[in-house]
């Protein structure tokens, strides 16, 4: 691996993901490095594909042990074609979403076997593990509520949500080295202060290792 660096955003739906990986995307282009900013599922054409198969509601009715392996598949393909062309290229690659969703919703939230299903995962991606995963924690009800439309899996009811919170939180505490915990509704500008500070010693350190 080249002195590429793997960013990862975890939590539930509605916690602002999605806008904190822009600024720290934006951010970092400012400080002479490539951003590549991307997302799980669909950030490659076949993901796209996937993406609709796993969430659409229009579906109806899709195995929980076949929505895992389309994930799996969707990530594959993403390591594949996204993430490890640029890591060698020495990006900064960015990623709404990675295994950690995986094994939070699918796992936890769906109740089947973490074990297993962290064992296919980590086939499908190559072992490849980010080298700091922001997790922006809040309550399921909080977040879900600002999302008027809600895909198959927002839809899936709260206990699925609340498995998946608690199962971020119980992956965070086992490596906190390697793990950013924030609480989502503190200001969109100071988390990206946070996240910015966290951030930093990764770009100047070649081994991707987190600074002490």
């Amino acid at each position: 691996m080249a002195e590429g660096v793997f960013i990862v955003f975890e939590g539930g739906d509605g916690v602002g993901k999605s806008t904190q990986a822009r600024r720290l995307a934006d951010w970092v282009t400012t400080q002479g490095r490539e951003a590549v900013l991307t997302l799980e599922p669909g950030g490659t054409p076949v993901g796209a594909k996937l993406r609709d198969l796993v969430l659409n509601p229009a579906w109806g009715d899709v195995a929980p042990r076949a929505e895992t392996l389309m994930y799996a598949a969707d990530k594959a393909q993403h390591v594949h074609e996204v993430v490890l062309p640029a890591l060698r290229r020495g990006a900064v690659v960015i990623s709404d979403r990675y295994v950690d969703s995986l094994l939070a919703y699918q796992g936890a939230g769906r109740t089947l076997e973490v074990d297993r299903i962290e064992q296919i995962a980590r086939w499908a991606t190559g072992d490849l593990l980010p080298d700091l995963t922001i997790l922006l924690d809040l309550d399921p009800d909080r977040g879900l509520a600002s999302i008027e439309q809600k895909d198959r899996l927002e839809g899936a009811g709260e206990d699925l949500h609340v498995r998946a919170r608690d199962f971020f939180l119980e992956l965070a505490g086992r490596d906190p080295e390697h793990y950013l915990v924030l609480p989502a509704r503190t200001g969109v500008r100071h988390l990206a202060d946070l996240i910015r500070q966290r951030v930093e010693p990764l770009l100047s350190d070649p081994d991707g290792t987190l600074a002490e």
